[in-house]
């Protein structure tokens, strides 16, 4: 682990694209703004946690249905192409705060 030592309004860079600032200390709490591209998700830990362990309730769930589906139906049909299979939908409680997930599949 790489630690570092910054004050208010001073920054890190992460590779090219990333760069942490530090914006506020107050007590034992520290405020940081993070600019990255779109394409980087940025996720407290306890989200990212949560996150993780629905998808893979999800994927658990959806193997489980799959292998059901797969047993009822002769032909084993799955999401072909251009189609999307919806495996699970819902929303995680974090405190305040309420994220949506979908696992998606495409064919």
């Amino acid at each position: 682990m790489l630690v570092l030592t910054r004050h208010v309004h001073q920054s890190i860079v992460i590779g090219h694209d990333v760069i942490v600032t530090v914006l506020e200390v107050r007590g034992d709490q520290v405020r940081l703004g993070i600019t990255a591209p779109k394409d980087i998700q940025v996720h407290r830990e306890e989200v990212f946690a949560a996150l993780t362990a629905a998808n893979r309730q999800a994927a658990t769930s959806a193997t489980s249905s799959s292998e059901s589906a797969s047993a009822a139906s002769p032909h084993g049909h799955s999401a072909g192409p251009g189609e999307r299979q919806v495996l699970n939908v819902g929303l995680i409680h974090l405190g305040q705060v309420t994220v949506p997930f979908a696992r998606v599949i495409a064919g």
